[in-house]
């Protein structure tokens, strides 16, 4: 397998670039860089900040890789990107480096990032997830596994989507989205994702234990604490993994939609 670089794109010197690689045209790729085999980077891409990145990445047009955060504290330092295999990164999409010296913003394996998806930095997304256009990742975000983000959803800092999750088009997140739930409008839940819990083989049996746990935490009256005491003891993996992710909590979970209504939040 051949490299092939484009005869306008910048590599530095110590940048490495593993076998198969193709560069397109007036790509750059700075410093301590490392693209593992068959990756592509298309024309006009920007890879920096010392990213790491495994194999079969393809980095769309004008995407911009490891550049410095958006963060006030920032000072030049040591912190980086790590980028797993398999990921189809879209155009103008842009993923910042952590903040901290020797911090990591971390993108795993086989995610579809799709046109000016943003990761802000020292943010976290598992695998296989799918982020749809213009989605918009503050700091420290974390996204679980086979997530899916509906365009233009907004995750405010430090919050936390569960795996399995999904959000409509345009949702506005503030507070953490447990797994398996589907999140709408601001801060709200409406039911579970039911699509991508079957499309992931999740048994009929399971995924009517999930819905009952969805409605014992939003639907019995009891508050959270009282409804984690008797999640904790449903006989269920999921649900186990769904009470863990709700205990750690730090800016507090979704509400339930209740009447239908969007209702919006200041």
């Amino acid at each position: 397998m051949n490299t092939q670089v484009h005869p306008t794109a910048i590599i530095d010197s110590s940048a490495q670039l593993g076998a198969g690689v193709r560069v397109g045209p007036y790509a750059i790729i700075e410093a301590g860089c490392v693209i593992g085999e068959e990756c592509e980077i298309r024309a006009h891409a920007v890879i920096c900040g010392k990213t790491v990145m495994g194999a079969r990445n393809r980095i769309g047009y004008g995407a911009v890789i490891g550049a410095e955060p958006q963060d006030y504290a920032f000072k030049e330092n040591g912190s980086r990107v790590e980028i797993g295999s398999g990921n189809r990164i879209g155009e103008y999409v842009t993923i910042h480096r952590a903040t901290k010296d020797g911090g990591v913003t971390r993108l795993g394996d086989d995610n579809f990032l799709m046109t000016g998806v943003h990761l802000g930095h020292d943010s976290r997304v598992g695998n296989r997830a799918v982020l749809a256009n213009n989605t918009l990742l503050g700091g420290y975000v974390e996204v679980g596994d086979r997530v899916f983000l509906g365009g233009a959803t907004i995750a405010h800092q430090f919050v936390r989507i569960g795996s399995f999750a999904i959000t409509r088009g345009g949702t506005r997140l503030g507070k953490d989205v447990p797994p398996y739930f589907m999140a709408v409008a601001t801060n709200r839940v409406s039911g579970l994702n039911r699509v991508g819990l079957r499309r992931a083989g999740f048994s009929p049996e399971t995924r009517r234990v999930i819905q009952e746990a969805y409605a014992l935490l939003y639907r019995s009256g009891l508050n959270v604490s009282q409804a984690l005491e008797k999640l904790r003891k449903i006989d269920c993996p999921e649900v186990a993994r769904l009470a863990e992710f709700i205990a750690g909590s730090k800016r507090g979970i979704c509400s339930d939609r209740g009447t239908g209504v969007e209702e919006e939040e200041d």
